[in-house]
């Protein structure tokens, strides 16, 4: 069974994302957290994503006019707030009562973009009626295509307005820490959307799927989970709109490299054609500016979320997503940035 999370939680005694892991443990189900928290087998690349965050080192600069600073900025055509999204995380009914539609709530609160995933547990009608915030739609493509497509044209015809397909997963990878818990849905958690297929479809998809999505959908087409700079240069060639670094959160294949650590290449590869964003690791508003530094035009976070949720539905969301823009603010007053495009690799110290 799912936690009710009636019960009302101070968040005033979360300080950084780190206690809201904390709490979170303490909130959810053993299953739920297990299911949030792990990595790959041994969960090495689990500890790369955060690791090599915090082996960046930050440049300062000194006496600086830092009065006027700001955080916003143009993506596929749209104006957001900040850098920070809320990535697609599976079976939010897991972490809250309320599920999707306390993350959308959050979002609002925030000013935030939310990637639903195609595992969500709220119908997307219902998340876009409750939606203030941009949504995106993460997507799964499964072996029925028409399913595939009249998924996706439902998503756009609610106004979701853009298709972040996860290309990353054609099985899925070790996960020791959920076998040993016996992950399973309970029964009051439904996945809408996924066809009963938690697992890999039968047919991966390819190029050519990439190319299919892109004859009839009308939104942008972002591809989530490059990690090698030869794919991100045919992401380019295949003219999608942009692409998401991602090593799925570490829970595919263990001891792949960091999605921070192969930033730059893919970055130098892709040479501002189009949009990267960055997803994995992300835990402080350093973290957010070190990507971008690196080549990033946005960031993605998804397991804070999931603790945020967890801790206090929409308003946990919300100050997950707060904590991080207020973080990355002392961060450009610190190195003497005072928007989004003058962040570069001169604030990298090397």
């Amino acid at each position: 069974m799912t936690r009710s999370n009636s019960y009302p939680t101070d968040l005033s005694e979360l300080i950084n994302l780190f206690d809201f892991e904390q709490m979170a443990a303490s909130k959810m189900t053993r299953m739920a957290y297990e299911y949030v928290a792990s990595g790959a087998a041994d969960e090495v690349t689990l500890r790369w994503n955060r690791e090599a965050f915090d082996n960046i080192k930050l440049n300062t600069t000194v006496l600086n006019d830092v009065t006027k600073l700001d955080t916003s900025l143009s993506l596929f055509g749209k104006e957001l707030a900040h850098p920070i999204l809320i990535a697609p995380t599976a079976f939010h009914r897991l972490m809250h009562s309320e599920a999707e539609a306390a993350t959308a709530k959050g979002a609002g609160l925030a000013s935030a973009t939310y990637v639903v995933s195609s595992f969500t547990t709220t119908p997307l009608e219902e998340i876009a009626e409750i939606a203030t915030q941009p949504l995106w739609f993460q997507l799964y493509v499964r072996d029925d295509r028409a399913y595939t497509k009249d998924l996706i044209q439902k998503a756009e015809s609610l106004g979701y307005q853009a298709l972040c397909v996860t290309v990353d997963t054609p099985t899925p990878g070790i996960r020791d820490r959920q076998a040993r818990v016996g992950f399973a849905l309970p029964e009051d958690v439904i996945a809408h959307y996924s066809l009963g297929e938690i697992g890999a479809p039968k047919n991966p998809i390819t190029w050519k799927d990439i190319e299919w999505l892109q004859s009839f959908t009308k939104i942008p087409v972002i591809l989530k989970g490059i990690l090698n700079h030869e794919d991100a240069v045919k992401a380019v060639q295949t003219n999608v709109d942009g692409i998401i670094v991602s090593n799925h959160g570490a829970r595919n294949l263990d001891t792949v490299p960091s999605t921070i650590e192969v930033l730059p290449r893919i970055a130098d590869k892709v040479n501002q054609q189009i949009p990267i964003l960055l997803d994995g690791g992300i835990r402080r508003g350093t973290d957010v500016m070190k990507a971008i530094a690196l080549g990033a035009k946005a960031v993605l976070v998804g397991k804070p979320i999931c603790y945020g949720l967890a801790c206090g539905g929409a308003d946990g969301v919300a100050k997950v997503i707060q904590i991080l823009k207020d973080e990355l603010l002392l961060a450009m007053i610190l190195t003497g940035k005072t928007s989004l495009a003058s962040i570069d690799r001169s604030v990298i110290w090397e």
